[in-house]
């Protein structure tokens, strides 16, 4: 996302006061930068989807389902053990990214019952946790769940996905044959033009032409 959004900015001259994204391009450094640059996340979180479903609810292996005490800085875990903070470490992202990852564990596993279901490992269960991380992406979720934010991912599915769709469903594009940026970027701009120009064919036939999903302005 920060190259994709640095590029926009040199092209277009101007930076949009918010981004809004699927959750693929959620990450820590995605949130630090918009951060920094004071543009507000609208962002889907990865496990947005998965923390609808009764599984993920049920999963005591999953740090949200544990309970947490901010004063101590503790999980509690389904037995009703701690799991405390031991170290943090640094870890670096291909890009270069740096970020803090605090490691809690568990104080004593051994013997426990829900071990199966908590964890893998052969000792006590362990937690590795960006809070930079969960913190803007708490207020990414915030965002995306407020009144605009659900009018952007709404538009932002209006424009985006439906296209998508077409073109690979519709018009059978499954895979690009041609070769070189050149040839690929020509034939995706006549199936553009095909698909804008259908688009307005339908329009026109249903006489919907003057209506917009956004005010018209008006230019000199």
């Amino acid at each position: 996302m920060v190259p994709f959004l640095k590029t926009m900015e040199e092209n277009l001259g101007f930076r949009y006061p918010s981004v809004t994204a699927d959750f693929g391009y959620e990450s820590e450094e995605a949130y630090t930068y918009l951060r920094s640059v004071k543009q507000k996340p609208y962002i889907k979180p990865q496990t947005y989807e998965k923390w609808k479903k009764r599984s993920f609810k049920q999963d005591i292996s999953k740090r949200e389902n544990m309970g947490y005490d901010e004063k101590t800085d503790t999980y509690t875990c389904h037995a009703g053990k701690a799991l405390t903070a031991l170290f943090v470490k640094k870890q670096k992202s291909k890009s270069g990214y740096e970020s803090e990852v605090t490691v809690y564990e568990c104080e004593n596993c051994r013997g426990c019952p829900y071990k199966e279901k908590c964890t893998r490992a052969k000792g006590n269960k362990r937690l590795y946790i960006s809070k930079s991380f969960l913190e803007k992406r708490q207020e990414s979720y915030g965002n995306i769940l407020s009144e605009t934010g659900i009018k952007y991912r709404m538009n932002r599915s209006i424009q985006v996905e439906g296209a998508f769709g077409v073109l690979k469903n519709d018009y059978g594009l499954q895979r690009f044959l041609l070769r070189g940026k050149t040839k690929v970027k020509l034939k995706i701009l006549l199936l553009c033009m095909g698909y804008n120009i259908n688009k307005l064919h339908a329009k026109i036939q249903k006489e919907r032409t003057g209506s917009y999903l956004f005010p018209v302005k008006e230019t000199a």
